[in-house]
C-alpha cells in the first residue's frame, strides 16, 4: 500500500511539473473568426459603429478549408478588421460562407447556450461610441450604459449592444 501511494505521489508530481511548464507564444493576442449572415452589414457595424479599421483580407481555398476541418469543402473569403495598430492589434475575421445557411445561436442572454458568448471592447468615450452606433440604428441592451462599481473600475461604464447577428458586444469606458 505504501508503495502504491508513493507511486501515485511521484506520478502526480510529474504531472504537476508538466502542467507548470510555461508555454511560449510568439504573439499573445487572440484573433476571433466569426461567420455572419450579412457580411457588409457586419463590416459597417464593426468599422463605422465600433471603430475597427479594415485590413487586407484573404481567401482560403476549399481544399485547404476542408483539410483543416473548417468547412465541408467550401472556400472562405475573410475580411479582417483590426482594433489598434501593429502586429499585436486585436483582429476580428468576418466571413460569410457562400452556399450555406448557418443556424443562428440563441443570443438572448450570455447563458443561453455554451461557447464564446460576447466580445469586450474597451472604448475611450462611451457616449461617442453610442452616437456612432445610433447612426446605424443600434441601441443599447436593457438599461445600458451602467456605471461600474468604483471598487471594480472607477469612472467606467458598461454598455451592451448587439451586432447584426445578435451577438452581444460589451463596451467598457468612461462617459465624457
Amino acid at each position: 500500500m505504501l508503495r502504491l501511494c508513493l507511486c501515485l505521489c511521484l506520478a502526480c508530481a510529474g504531472l504537476a511539473a508538466f502542467a507548470a511548464e510555461p508555454a511560449a507564444f510568439p504573439r499573445t493576442t487572440i484573433d476571433l473568426g466569426t461567420v455572419v449572415s450579412d457580411l457588409e452589414k457586419s463590416v459597417r457595424f464593426y468599422t463605422e459603429g465600433i471603430g475597427f479599421r479594415e485590413l487586407t483580407g484573404f481567401d482560403v481555398a476549399a481544399d485547404v478549408a476542408a483539410a483543416a476541418g473548417l468547412t465541408d469543402s467550401k472556400p472562405l473569403s475573410i475580411r479582417v478588421l483590426a482594433l489598434g495598430d501593429g502586429p499585436d492589434a486585436t483582429k476580428l475575421k468576418l466571413m460569410q460562407v457562400a452556399g450555406t445557411a448557418p443556424r443562428p445561436g440563441d443570443n438572448e442572454f450570455i447563458h443561453s447556450h455554451t461557447g464564446f458568448r460576447y466580445l469586450t471592447i474597451m472604448v475611450a468615450d462611451t457616449d461617442a461610441a453610442l452616437a456612432r452606433l445610433a447612426k446605424l440604428g443600434v441601441k443599447p441592451i436593457a438599461r445600458s450604459p451602467v456605471a461600474l462599481p468604483a471598487a471594480l473600475a472607477p469612472g467606467m461604464h458598461l454598455t451592451c449592444v448587439r451586432d447584426p447577428d445578435g451577438n452581444i458586444v460589451e463596451l467598457i469606458g468612461p462617459r465624457k
